[in-house]
């Protein structure tokens, strides 16, 4: 069974948890954080670590919002 790219979010996913796969030069990256604002076909999302991934919509194959990552065992 083949997989189907799907663009599945809109501006009124700001706020939400996304994933998302790009072309690039190459082949595809992905990005997962929270979709931060999406104007002038860029969308701005914020990766766990703090960075800031801007993602033109003409390179977007697939996106979703996907649930809070889940919570980290604590060190004992």
């Amino acid at each position: 069974m083949a997989a189907r790219l799907v663009i599945a979010i809109t501006t009124q996913d700001i706020g939400a948890r996304i994933t998302t796969r790009r072309r690039v030069p190459g082949g595809f990256r992905d990005a997962v954080g929270i979709l931060e604002s999406w104007e002038h076909g860029v969308l701005r999302v914020r990766k766990k670590d703090g960075t800031l991934v801007e993602i033109s919509e003409e390179t977007l194959v697939a996106a979703r919002v996907v649930p809070a990552a889940p919570p980290r065992p604590r060190a004992r």
